[in-house]
């Protein structure tokens, strides 16, 4: 019988061995390319950090947009004209302006649904709500 070879099977060793050397020939180009440009914004200046971070906690913001920071008394962070929140130790509360808004903590809870819509609060005394031109009820405890 016959021996028969295939050229891929003849030159693919050769082929694949060239392509290793030329990798690994060509790898130190790699790493010596320069460092890139510095960040410029769109109008010319350079960029600024736009936070930082440390052993007493975190902060960052985009400017014009939002914002936040988180450190050992809590956390707390906002976005212009839209929803703010911060939770610590003490509590936690937030707020969409024009919209829901609520806050909790060690003596109780609060939260309406928008100015003037419905509302309710519970704490150690008891509880309370309001539906607008419903009414409004208050339950004590005990």
């Amino acid at each position: 019988m016959r021996y028969k070879t295939s050229v891929l099977g003849t030159f693919g060793p050769m082929l694949f061995a060239g392509a290793a050397a030329t990798a690994i020939a060509t790898a130190p180009l790699t790493f010596a390319q320069p460092a890139p440009p510095p960040c410029f914004n769109a109008d010319g200046t350079p960029c600024t950090a736009l936070g930082t971070a440390g052993p007493g906690g975190a902060a960052g913001a985009i400017p014009g947009g939002p914002a936040g920071e988180a450190g050992p008394g809590g956390a707390s962070g906002a976005i212009p004209g839209g929803p703010a929140g911060e939770a610590g130790p003490g509590g936690a509360s937030g707020a969409i302006p024009g919209g829901p808004a609520g806050e909790a903590g060690p003596g109780g809870v609060s939260g309406s649904t928008n100015p003037g819509g419905v509302s309710g609060a519970a704490g150690p005394d008891g509880v309370s709500g309001c539906i607008p031109n419903v009414g409004c009820a208050t339950i004590p405890v005990g």
